[in-house]
């Protein structure tokens, strides 16, 4: 059985260690593979992902050999395996990845969980989604790139991975955990900066903190660089919580279970 790693650098994992990949097309012809998550991928949309507008004479064959020489190299990381991994298709090319076996799949089954979960399930919700994010080792594929369909996969991972981060911090302010994501909150809203749902619960936190002045403050800090960047008003659910906060809401003051579902 073999690990793919594609929340960071590419990787591939065995029983007896890591294993490396080498040379930019064959990272990015395994990256390809393993984004399409079980599904074929045309030999043309590989031969753009992989070279782009620099394309070989005679593409096919290089493809071909491109393609020969990861089974070879998958082959030697697991001897016993009775057929490859890779198979071709009328459609295509596809890379047979089991369930367990690729970390970005595990991620995004376990960020479905959690939104599935009822709100009375907050601790187990938290701890569920501090494992998945505890997957990711730094941007996806390590900031290669590659072509098109890894950028947009890229893009679907980390958006998936800021909703796990949300729904996290939904969790643990439900399970009264406001001091301890205090610093978490803090920096996932400086770097997030425009993504709402970062201030709200990191005014939440603050409030629940006993720090009234230091919530609002950020809320106007966040009205202030809308305004500036975007030429807009902070949404709806945004002004319900500095209205709450303002207000000394009961919602806001010690049931940090259903603040979040009143206000959100």
């Amino acid at each position: 059985m073999l690990k793919f790693s594609i929340l960071g650098a590419l990787q591939i994992r065995t029983v007896s260690g890591p294993a490396e990949i080498s040379g930019e097309l064959q990272r990015t012809l395994v990256q390809t593979l393993l984004v399409s998550e079980g599904q074929p991928v045309s030999g043309e949309s590989l031969v753009e992902e992989m070279w782009g507008e620099a394309v070989p004479d005679n593409q096919a064959n290089a493809l071909q050999a491109h393609i020969s020489r990861l089974r070879r190299k998958l082959r030697g990381l697991e001897p016993d395996r009775p057929a490859s991994r890779v198979t071709i298709h009328p459609s295509g090319y596809r890379l047979t990845v089991a369930e367990g076996e690729l970390d970005a799949a595990e991620f995004i089954r376990a960020v479905r969980q959690a939104e599935a979960a009822e709100p009375g399930d907050a601790e187990r919700s938290a701890r569920l989604l501090r494992d998945a994010l505890g997957l990711w080792r730094g941007p996806v594929f390590g900031g290669f790139a590659g072509g098109t369909l890894c950028q947009l996969a890229g893009a679907r991972y980390e958006e998936y991975r800021m909703r796990a981060m949300e729904l996290r911090f939904d969790a643990e302010l439900r399970s009264g955990r406001h001091a301890a994501v205090l610093a978490e909150l803090a920096e996932a809203h400086t770097n997030h900066p425009l993504r709402e749902r970062f201030c709200e619960q990191l005014m939440i936190a603050l409030y629940c903190s006993g720090r009234q002045a230091d919530a609002l403050d950020v809320f106007r800090r966040m009205r202030a660089h809308l305004d500036v960047e975007l030429g807009i008003q902070p949404s709806p659910a945004l002004r319900r919580v500095e209205n709450a906060i303002l207000c000394h809401d009961p919602a806001l003051a010690g049931d940090a279970r259903t603040t979040l579902l009143q206000l959100a």
